[in-house]
């Protein structure tokens, strides 16, 4: 499985890019992180790319998990993100309003 690393110097909108492109492409998006700073620029990018996909009609979801790897002859803990995507309805193409229904009463 090929990950897609993220470092603390990662620019968060390109990376959000990068995770939109092979969301649209239906490629599995896994993202690799090690340290806070890293796994900060990734979460701020898995935003953008939400609000970059939104629109389309799509919606993603994420959840980390830990991981042992090692770096340089080192054992290090990573931080793997597993993106999911779903399909949303053109109602409920943003999330975060809320449309209010009247009924009548006879």
């Amino acid at each position: 499985m090929d990950f897609l690393k993220v470092s603390s110097k990662s620019s968060p909108a390109s990376v959000a890019g990068a995770i939109a492109g092979m969301v649209k492409d239906g490629v599995p998006v896994n993202i690799q992180c090690v340290g806070a700073g890293a796994v900060n620029q990734a979460i701020k990018a898995i935003a953008i790319a939400r609000g970059f996909l939104i629109p389309t009609g799509v919606d993603i979801s994420c959840a980390p998990t830990f991981s042992d790897i090692e770096i340089g002859g080192e054992s290090r803990t990573a931080i793997r993100i597993a993106v999911y995507v779903h399909q949303i309805s053109s109602q409920a193409a943003n999330p975060y309003t809320m449309s209010a229904t009247t009924g009548s009463s006879s």
